[in-house]
């Protein structure tokens, strides 16, 4: 077992402990992973691993955190940093194929469905970034379902920004995130920016093209909006 590495209270006044998983934890991780798939609303929201896929994220130690209460595993987070932009999301953004190397993926996350609302989904991505060699890995990315609201929100709180809105995993419809960790300059938010209802896909894709980034998701009148920017550099 690894040593702690954080503490922090619940919403509700209990307390939990962070530690980075080992191949030994996988029983209790699959088993994690199969509650959360059960409440899951639709099965394309969620793209399980398989015991081979969290074995080969397992073995780099500092790759995957576990939250705890009482020793019981309430919530996970891995990243994999691919041998060969195997998902292909480097290629996705734009990326250059010498660029490959230096990419990492926010992979999957599961949250106990009794301690959601407690932000441990990002305060896990958090501590884990925290440890990135920002020395050999420069790109993070990731892939969200469209409505997935605590995905997106924590990809957003992460600095991560949709660059790309298409079909992955067998015609699965997703939004490809990219963070520059090397990214020094100054951002603030552009005046030069659109909202698409999330639901409209060909006019999202459309001004993804154009070369705008989605930065954020707000709740109006029933409909949920993608709102879409132009970085502006100081």
């Amino acid at each position: 077992m690894s040593e702690r590495i954080a503490t922090g209270e619940l919403r509700n006044g209990g307390n939990f402990y962070a530690r980075y998983l080992r191949v030994g934890d996988l029983p209790i991780i699959m088993e994690l992973q199969k509650k959360v798939v059960k409440t899951l609303p639709h099965s394309d929201v969620l793209e399980p691993l398989t015991t081979d896929e969290f074995t080969n994220i397992l073995e780099d130690k500092q790759m995957m955190i576990g939250v705890f209460v009482e020793n019981n595993l309430i919530a996970f987070r891995a990243m994999l940093a691919p041998e060969n932009d195997d998902e292909g999301l480097g290629a996705d953004v734009g990326l250059r194929q010498e660029d490959f190397q230096r990419i990492m993926y926010s992979e999957i996350s599961n949250v106990d469905p009794a301690f959601r609302g407690n932000g441990l989904q990002t305060y896990m991505g958090k501590l884990l970034l925290r440890n990135v060699d920002q020395n050999h890995y420069r790109y993070l990315l990731s892939t969200v379902a469209p409505f997935n609201f605590p995905s997106l929100k924590d990809k957003f709180a992460l600095g991560m920004k949709i660059a790309v809105l298409k079909e992955k995993y067998n015609g699965k419809l997703r939004y490809v995130f990219m963070k520059d960790l090397a990214s020094k300059e100054t951002e603030h938010q552009s005046e030069e920016y659109v909202e698409v209802t999330m639901d409209n896909i060909a006019k999202q894709q459309e001004v993804l093209k154009s070369g705008y980034y989605g930065v954020s998701i707000r709740e109006a009148e029933n409909k949920v909006y993608v709102r879409f920017e132009k970085t502006v550099h100081d």
